[in-house]
Parts: C-alpha cells; sequence; structure tokens
C-alpha cells in the first residue's frame, strides 16, 4: 500500500478531496451541540453574554480593573469578549485534541476513512461561536458607540493563519492522546493556564516590561491584539506581523501533520 503523504501539500490535498465530508461532518458537529435542549441554538448566544457578564464584574467591580483610559463597564466587556473570541477557539479545539481519535476510534480502523480530518472538524465547529461572540462585539460597538469599526471585515483575515496553528496542534495532540493517556490533564491545564496568560482581561501595557517579551511568545497574544484592533479599536491589523505569524503558523502545521502521518500507522493497535 503506497504510504500516505506527510508533506503540507498532501495535507492541502486530502482537504481538497474531502471538502464535502469535512463540511457534512462540521455541520454535524454543531447540531449536535443544541439537539435536544430546550433553548437550542439559543445558548450559542447565551453563553457568551453571560460570560462576558460574569467576567466583566469580576474584574471591572470587584478587583476595579481599567483598561488604558477607558473606565466604562461596557469597554471592558468588549475588550475582554473579542479576547475571549480566540482563547475559546484554542480552549474547544484543543482541549478535544487528546481523546479525538479514542472517541472515533471507529473511524480510526477504516482503512478509507481520512483521519486527519477529524481535527480540521474539530476547528471549525468551534468558528459558529467565534462569529457569534464577534457579531456581539460589533453589535455593541452600534448600541454604545453608534457605529461598527470599518476594518471588522479584516477579522477573518485576522483568524486565519490563528486556525492553522490551532489544526495543526490539534493533528499533534490527536496522535499523541492515542498513546498518551494523561495528555487530556496536562491540556486542560495548559487551557487554563492560557487563559490568565493571554492579555484576555488585561492590556497587554500592563504587563511589567521583564515580562513582556515572554508573554509574546504566547502564540495567543499577537491574534488576541490583532482581534481588539480591527473589531473594537478600528485600526489596520499588522500585516508583517500576520505574514510572519502566518509562516510560523503554516511551519507549525507542516510539522504537526508530518508527526501524526509517523503515527498513525500505530493507531489502530493501540485502538
Amino acid at each position: 500500500m503506497r504510504r500516505p503523504s506527510s508533506s503540507l501539500l498532501g495535507f492541502a490535498r486530502v482537504l481538497m478531496a474531502h471538502r464535502e465530508l469535512i463540511f457534512r461532518l462540521t455541520a454535524r458537529e454543531v447540531g449536535s451541540r443544541f439537539r435536544g435542549s430546550t433553548l437550542g441554538p439559543a445558548w450559542a448566544v447565551l453563553t457568551p453574554l453571560l460570560t462576558a457578564a460574569v467576567f466583566t464584574f469580576v474584574f471591572s467591580t470587584v478587583f476595579q480593573s481599567r483598561w488604558g483610559g477607558s473606565t466604562g463597564r461596557f469597554d471592558f466587556a468588549l475588550l475582554m469578549l473579542s479576547g475571549l473570541v480566540i482563547h475559546n477557539i484554542f480552549s474547544e479545539s484543543i482541549g478535544r485534541a487528546p481523546t479525538l481519535l479514542l472517541a472515533n476510534s471507529s473511524y480510526v480502523t477504516k482503512v478509507i476513512f481520512p483521519i486527519e480530518v477529524l481535527p480540521v472538524v474539530a476547528t471549525l465547529s468551534t468558528l459558529v461561536n467565534a462569529a457569534i461572540s464577534a457579531g456581539i462585539v460589533l453589535l455593541g460597538d452600534l448600541i454604545f458607540k453608534g457605529h461598527i469599526s470599518t476594518t471588522a471585515f479584516l477579522f477573518p483575515v485576522v483568524l486565519l493563519p490563528f486556525l492553522f496553528f490551532v489544526v495543526g496542534l490539534g493533528l499533534l495532540l490527536a496522535a499523541l492522546g492515542v498513546f498518551l493517556r494523561d495528555l487530556t490533564q496536562i491540556v486542560t491545564l495548559l487551557i487554563t493556564l492560557t487563559m490568565f496568560l493571554t492579555p484576555i482581561f488585561y492590556p497587554l501595557e500592563a504587563v511589567p516590561p521583564a515580562f513582556r517579551t515572554a508573554m509574546h511568545l504566547n502564540p495567543l497574544t499577537f491574534i488576541v491584539g490583532q482581534v481588539r484592533a480591527v473589531l473594537v479599536f478600528g485600526q489596520w491589523p499588522d500585516f508583517l506581523g500576520l505574514g510572519l505569524y502566518t509562516l510560523a503558523s503554516l511551519a507549525v502545521l507542516a510539522f504537526c501533520y508530518w508527526v501524526f502521518q509517523r503515527l498513525r500507522g500505530g493507531f489502530a493497535d493501540v485502538l
């Protein structure tokens, strides 16, 4: 049997060849989240609203946190929610990754099923909630500022390189999770740490200069700042920074896919 390609180009070909399957699996994944619930898709709106309300109360009222020169709680809520858009994509995708192949073991044992699309589906299914949260931010801009940032249309451009990174990390964790069952606990801790070590509840400028370089090493930090720039501040993104981030994300994706392909031969035996 011909060995599957381990190159990034080979991965792109797999995605193109199975794009209809990816769409169907993603639609099923999104629909299953609300199936059987009383409020159904309304939870996709209520969850970010309630989360933003609680965090805004805790950080802006209890801890008296302030965002630069802004003193309004609504401004704080919009800035925080725009950061949570990115972290929620990360947490939902990466949180499932270590058990993704274990939960879909019937697919793994089928030679003809392209199991590499599963982390892609897991990531794409998070975009519905991300789009709703971004829409809430824009609606908040319209209500409290009287306008929507003209740069908001660049949100997908800013988000795309981050998706490359998340899919790559998802592929790596899904492959390793077959052999390392404790990986779920490690990833859960990582998700919690990234929430507080990413400038979501505070501006990056509030971090002491001695630690700011370390904060920039967090792959979520740059994208959170760019999302805020285009959605809330009405600023153009850092295109040079996005270009470099895209190259780095593609490198991560290429490496993680290579590892996934090297390990996939042992998946069926372990499962």
